[in-house]
């Protein structure tokens, strides 16, 4: 690769507003064309981002020029819109889930990989200062060994804000597939793979009433879980419980907590890429009278904050380094594959392993990486 590496969007929807407004703000990339099914969106979105380039997604993939393609695409498309990408030559960078099955999505991997060509998948908000400084005050051991994680989304459902929220109660996402990348990953960058889960899902309503846009007051059809409770057994022996709902009248978002040996800490919010980080050690021996206050110890955070797009900076990056990237599609593969094997433990009432693995530890971004300088 040769800076600038040229890269193209396909997907113009809401997402690929902060996409490209960060991406055409990196020296070490260049964004070279936008495509979309609705070639009109893909025109208002480079013009408004100064992008030369637009059309359709076989336009984008046709380009000889770029180097990598970013799909933001509805889910339902995500392997397939990849697939093509890769047949084209391009290395990619896909919003999550990576994809819906297992069977499409491992032939994605595989034919990435007998191409020489990489995938990364999002979230990439574990590349943020927020949680890369609280993972490395967990490497450095201030809880000691951790022991046990609770994680926790909530809220009234996106159908109150969202003018075309369907898609968020489709196959494909809910709050556990639409969520739970966020918390999964971040979890499995901490603790490593998962081993099995278990999980019980509900769906209290069968249809969901729009609340905002031009189809306001119109109702659709529910099609997943809109509550799901969730154990997972890591296999270094650390286990979790997260709790992920479009159902509760209390909003309560961003709770990640890591138990340990020698303390408890608290991480940002996983669908941020900053935030605070504290933590508390144990209160030794308690005496008649005693109080039970626990001081609070910050975690400083270190890193330039940016958003959506430092996962592809990281990727391209590691292409030119010969290194691992962080958000591999190894990485995002594996937490798709824990929350199918959640779907089927809904489904079936038992605990279901999960068959994936990783091949390494998630790694550890340096504190010095800086998105606005020119490393290619």
């Amino acid at each position: 690769m040769s800076a600038p590496v040229g890269v193209g969007i396909i997907g113009a929807g809401v997402i690929s507003d902060t996409y490209l407004e960060n991406l055409t703000s990196f020296p070490d990339v260049t964004v070279l064309a936008v495509g979309d099914i609705d070639t009109e969106r893909a025109r208002a979105k480079a013009e408004k981002y100064g992008v030369a380039s637009w059309g359709t997604a076989d336009e984008v993939l046709g380009n000889p020029d770029i180097q990598v393609v970013v799909n933001l695409t509805i889910p339902a498309v995500h392997v397939e819109v990849s697939s093509a990408a890769i047949a084209a030559g391009k290395h990619v960078w896909t919003e999550k889930p990576l994809g819906l099955d297992r069977a499409g999505t491992a032939q994605l991997l595989r034919d990435a990989e007998a191409a020489g060509l990489r995938i990364g998948s999002a979230p990439d908000t574990v590349l943020g200062p927020g949680f890369q400084s609280a993972k490395r005050a967990i490497l450095d051991g201030v809880i000691g060994q951790p022991v046990f994680a609770q994680a926790s989304f909530q809220t009234q459902g996106p159908d109150l804000w969202h003018p075309g929220p369907q898609f968020l109660f489709a196959r494909g996402a809910g709050p556990l597939l639409d969520m739970g990348p966020y918390y999964l990953t971040a979890l499995v960058s901490l603790l490593g793979p998962v081993d099995r889960v278990a999980a019980l899902g509900a769906k209290p309503q069968a249809k969901r009433e729009i609340h905002a846009g031009p189809d306001e007051g119109t109702f659709f059809d529910v099609e997943v879980p809109t509550t799901v409770q969730l154990l997972a057994a890591f296999e270094s022996g650390q286990q979790a419980q997260g709790q992920f709902s479009f159902d509760s009248a209390l909003e309560r978002h961003g709770v990640l907590e890591i138990h340990g040996t020698e303390g408890t800490i608290v991480l940002p919010d996983p669908n941020r890429f900053e935030g605070p980080t504290r933590y508390v050690k144990p209160l030794g021996v308690l005496r008649d009278g005693a109080r039970f206050d626990q001081p609070w110890i910050d975690v400083e955070q270190e890193g330039v904050v940016v958003g959506r797009g430092l996962g592809l900076l990281d990727m391209v990056r590691a292409i030119a380094e010969d290194r691992p990237h962080v958000a591999t599609g190894e990485l995002g593969y594996h937490v798709l594959d824990i929350m199918l094997s959640a779907e089927e433990s809904i489904e079936n009432a038992a605990f279901t392993t999960v068959e994936s693995t990783l091949a390494a530890p998630v790694p550890v971004v340096p504190r010095d990486f800086d998105p606005f300088a020119r490393t290619i």
